[in-house]
């Protein structure tokens, strides 16, 4: 798990604003940096990767950072960023919502929409950066839940901000490993999110959504079983074959496309994480028989070959 770390420790006070304004762009991207009294400002700041996800924990006295429309490029790839206020609260606004998120909460921002991100006395923050679409992967349309205090005192919320700082202290990890504990702690966000909206729901829409995430975790639970079909998926959920493809109409994709996309984020994991199995083991357990076809399909969704995934892997071990 490679370590990065910067100090403003050292560094002369005139240069310690511009000093950090690069350590903020290069970690999470480029922002605007507000200082209470720029030549008296100190900052402390170390980074984590962990295969796509990166985790870092950072100390500063009071700041304002400001994502604006021109920092924003629909070149660039678009990620989010789980901040965990530690020691006093932050305000943030975004979508033109403003929130306030004290210590015991996280909040998730959009990089790619201009928000405001500030702290009237020294503090200390942890954040997970993740791409976008590895998120999006693990839960439909992850923007809800922009600008929105997440209360992390209990439950899998707790869990999640609990690994983020164990993880922050692991030393040593090799490359695959700590790329599983990345995909690893999004799938624990993934579900503490998706848990919030049952309860955040109306009754008659949280059945419904709740039908559909049952649903949807049967799919990704079977994922190596040949048995699994829309039939299977009803059985198990207890509902009708016509009524879980009326469910999947409120997505974006059909029960089929769901599936498959499923199943090639799973071949992918298994590709990247083990060298043991063959890319035909690996197919064949995730319901791919025919080699040309998978290879053609992950292409599709990944812009690689299984083949190129592997050498990836491989040179990032």
């Amino acid at each position: 798990m490679d370590l990065t770390a910067y100090s403003t420790a050292g560094l002369d006070p005139t240069a310690r604003a511009a000093e950090w304004s690069r350590v903020i762009a290069d970690t999470y991207f480029p922002l605007q940096l507000t200082f209470r009294e720029p030549a008296a400002f100190s900052g402390r700041l170390e980074r984590r990767s962990m295969g796509q996800v990166s985790l870092s924990r950072l100390a500063t006295g009071p700041m304002q950072y400001e994502r604006q429309a021109r920092h924003i490029s629909h070149a660039d790839p678009e990620e989010y960023l789980i901040t965990v206020p530690r020691r006093g609260p932050v305000g943030f606004r975004q979508l033109g919502r403003d929130v306030r998120c004290d210590p015991g909460g996280f909040i998730v921002e959009r990089g790619d929409e201009p928000y405001r991100f500030s702290y009237a006395e020294p503090n200390e923050l942890c954040v997970l950066k993740i791409p976008k679409r590895m998120l999006a992967e693990r839960l439909r349309s992850p923007d809800r839940f922009c600008a929105q205090v997440i209360d992390a005192r209990s439950g899998l919320p707790r869990l999640m901000t609990v690994m983020m700082a164990e993880l922050q202290s692991l030393t040593g990890t090799e490359a695959h490993a700590a790329a599983i504990l990345g995909r690893q702690i999004v799938e624990v966000l993934a579900i503490a999110l998706d848990e919030r909206l049952d309860r955040d729901q109306g009754v008659k829409s949280s059945v419904r959504a709740g039908h559909l995430r049952r649903a949807e975790r049967v799919i990704r639970q079977n994922l190596s079983n040949p048995a699994l079909s829309p039939d299977f998926v009803a059985d198990h959920c207890g509902i009708s074959k016509r009524y879980l493809h009326e469910l999947f109409s409120d997505t974006d994709k059909t029960v089929a496309q769901f599936t498959r996309e499923e199943r090639l984020f799973a071949a992918r994991d298994a590709i990247s994480s083990s060298q043991t199995l063959s890319l035909a083991e690996i197919a064949y357990r995730f319901g791919f028989s025919d080699q040309a076809q998978f290879s053609r399909l992950f292409k599709a969704q990944f812009g690689m070959t299984p083949s190129d995934c592997r050498r990836t892997a491989c040179g990032a071990a």
